[in-house]
């Protein structure tokens, strides 16, 4: 249903809400049945507060134009029901199979704003007892919602308004829908490795080679560390006891651990600062007369014992290197932002991507650059970049580098697992990509739960650190788009994951919590892990996620070699904004037949028409004629920029298009004749 009442103040100084929830009611040429109007629930979800005769307003138009339907609050998510049916053509767009269209995972939302005669906030926890309006809902993926309750019964808005406070903010863990949740779980074989028990970790040691690294169980029962897994990898030379004292002494319990080693014994390192009562760095010799990094501060006598563990620990470090040779220490805390820091960037970035009005949109498009670099943004990746390009650097010269920063899961876990990007082709691939995210950022506990803000807590610090980490992966694959099997709409929707309050893999602070979690006698989580993406997404929607153009590096015929780490360009001159996943929720700004999509989709028909002629060439002789005619040759479908999370394309077989593409791309499918149906390019008549 449309509402296009117009107004021609809405460009004026004084703030008015474009959705105009105080206009004259109109009358409606469909009455329809919004009782009728269910959202489909998983098992173990429930409705929680409905509200009928709801509108919900295009975002950021110049037209008040808005769909009815009724607003539902489950367990799991907010829910907009409409009666408006798509075609199978306009269908095509990613399709989620836990969330609709127009729903929202609660673990999703943000902030709620009270709409009216002007815009206030509305706080967690408290009860509405006014009549609500409107409604504004603000996702932490970028993603504005309006909503109007001007037709709807009374009581219903402020009904739902206060279901959707309670339960899109819960104060305990348990109470995220992953506890309710009651689907069985069958888990697909995955290649991935998880970093869950000791067989994964020698694994990864013996792919890299590594020497003078051993895996312990120092950490068992989290006796020495709660943020850290079971299973270590420490210096061959540092005895479990010297760890646990030494480990007294870093924030966290997190001393000096393997991430990766290079063919020559070259090292990656992580550790947390020493605690904070210490500091002014100074140099002091210890054994061996290697002269390292240190602290003195003559007024205090408690500086020796901290600072002393700390270069023992460094210590052992070089004592891994065959070498010897003294490792690269990387204070990342004098350059790169706090998660404080990337929180405050992050929110203006936000306001600058996701506008509330039209008003907003044209006055903030005007002056989008210097917005931008007032939000620092950029300025954060590149930053990030830089670290990762000189680590990797100092690795590919044989250098052992320890990544040393405040409690040593934050930043650490983007510039480890840039480097490991940079100098190690294997987690370029997806798997590898998925096996790094896997053991820096879950096994070694970057806290997911805290970072996104799954549980309220206002004494917390939320920040989008692994948002950031993913427009540094988006950066490198637009400078080097042949060296990633991944496309930029496997990152999009891996950062839309982490807010399906489902999954494992980002709903916890640490494995600790992970195990505390499957243990729990009342209630036992089962554990799904995000990599298994046919629990979200059909095999057309996966094979999206590969890259056409991937070239896989060639297997080196020395093995003590690997190729030079890829020469990333980190100037703010060099960067740009990822579009898709910042700006897909402003239809105005989409551009049909053109973007990166139109691209890969080019790219994929290529690809796949390549492909059919190498198999009948297998199995029949080459045709003696030349190619046919250009007239007579398959048009490429013209979809958007933000394809697939927007469904508008001009006329054109997209998906008949994009499934004979994926034939050579997902070998998930078991039959490629099976998949061809008679709209399909490859048989449509001459």
């Amino acid at each position: 249903m449309l509402f296009n009442k117009m107004t021609d103040k809405r460009l004026t100084n004084s703030f008015k809400s474009y959705v105009g929830f105080d206009d004259e009611p109109f009358n409606t040429s469909n009455e329809e049945s919004f009782s009728e109007l269910n959202t489909r629930c998983l098992p173990g979800e429930m409705a929680i507060a409905e509200a009928e005769h709801v509108l919900m307003f295009s975002p950021v138009s110049e037209h008040k134009q808005g769909k009815s339907g009724s607003l539902i609050v489950t367990n799991f998510k907010l829910s907009f029901v409409t009666t408006e049916e798509y075609t199978k053509h306009e269908m095509f767009c990613q399709e989620n199979l836990l969330l609709g269209e127009h729903d929202v995972c609660l673990s999703n939302v943000d902030a709620l704003y009270l709409m009216g005669d002007k815009k206030r906030r509305l706080l967690p926890g408290k009860n509405m007892s006014e009549k609500v309006k409107g409604l504004i809902v603000v996702c932490k993926n970028m993603k504005v919602m309006t909503f109007s309750f001007k037709f709807s019964p009374v009581g219903h808005g402020r009904n739902l308004t206060n279901a959707l406070l309670h339960h899109a903010f819960p104060k305990r863990h348990q109470l995220l829908f992953a506890y309710d949740f009651r689907e069985p779980y069958y888990r697909c074989p995955m290649d991935v490795c998880m970093y869950q028990d000791p067989g994964e970790w020698g694994r990864e040691l013996a792919r890299t080679g590594a020497v003078g690294w051993r895996l312990t169980a120092v950490n068992k029962e989290f006796k020495m560390s709660s943020s850290l897994p079971e299973w270590l990898v420490v210096p061959s030379s540092a005895t479990d006891p010297q760890l646990l004292e030494a480990a007294r002494h870093f924030r966290g319990g997190r001393p000096p651990l393997w991430c990766w080693s290079s063919p020559r014994g070259a090292a990656l390192v992580r550790m947390s600062d020493i605690q904070p009562f210490i500091a002014d760095r100074r140099s002091i010799v210890v054994s061996g007369g290697s002269e390292i990094l240190s602290s003195f501060r003559p007024d205090t006598a408690s500086w020796t014992l901290p600072r002393v563990k700390e270069n023992t620990m460094l210590e052992t470090v070089r004592k891994s290197h065959p070498r010897l040779a003294q490792p690269k220490v990387m204070e990342l805390n004098k350059d790169v932002p706090t998660p404080r820091e990337v929180q405050v960037s992050f929110v203006k970035l936000r306001e600058l991507c996701a506008p509330e009005n039209v008003r907003q949109f044209w006055i903030q498009d005007s002056h989008f650059l210097s917005l931008l670099e007032v939000s620092r943004w950029l300025h954060n990746v590149s930053v990030c970049l830089a670290k990762a390009k000189e680590a990797s650097m100092g690795l590919h010269n044989e250098f052992t580098v320890v990544l040393q920063e405040g409690d040593g899961y934050d930043m650490c876990c983007v510039v480890a697992s840039l480097s490991q990007m940079l100098i190690d082709p294997y987690f370029r691939s997806i798997v590898g990509f998925q096996s790094l995210v896997q053991k820096e950022w879950v096994a070694l506990g970057h806290p997911f739960c805290t970072r996104l803000g799954h549980v309220y807590n206002i004494e917390t610090q939320e920040a989008p650190v692994f948002l950031l980490f993913l427009d540094c992966v988006w950066q490198l694959l637009q400078q080097f788009p042949a060296d990633f099997q991944m496309t930029e709409t496997y990152l999009t929707t891996l950062w839309d994951s982490a807010h399906v309050s489902i999954f494992e893999t980002f709903l916890f602070d640490c494995e600790r919590d992970r195990k505390l979690a499957k243990s729990e006698p009342n209630n036992p989580l089962t554990m799904r892990s995000a990599w298994d993406w046919g629990e979200q997404f059909s095999d057309r929607d996966v094979s999206l996620f590969y890259n056409p153009l991937y070239c896989p590096p060639a297997t080196s015929t020395t093995p003590q070699l690997l190729p030079p780490p890829l020469p990333v360009e980190t100037g703010i001159s060099a960067l740009q904004v990822w579009s898709q996943c910042y700006f897909r929720f402003i239809p105005s700004m989409e551009i049909i037949g053109g973007g990166k999509p139109q691209v890969d989709l080019s790219c994929r028909l290529l690809v796949s028409q390549i492909d059919q002629l190498e198999r009948e060439m297998q199995y029949s002789p080459p045709p003696q004629a030349g190619p046919p005619p250009l007239a007579q040759q398959p048009a490429v479908a013209r979809v958007g920029s933000f394809f697939p999370f927007s469904r508008r394309a001009d006329s054109g077989p997209v998906a008949a298009a994009l499934l004979v593409s994926s034939l050579s791309l997902n070998t998930s499918f078991q039959s490629a004749e099976g998949m061809l149906d008679s709209q399909s390019i490859l048989n449509a008549p001459d």
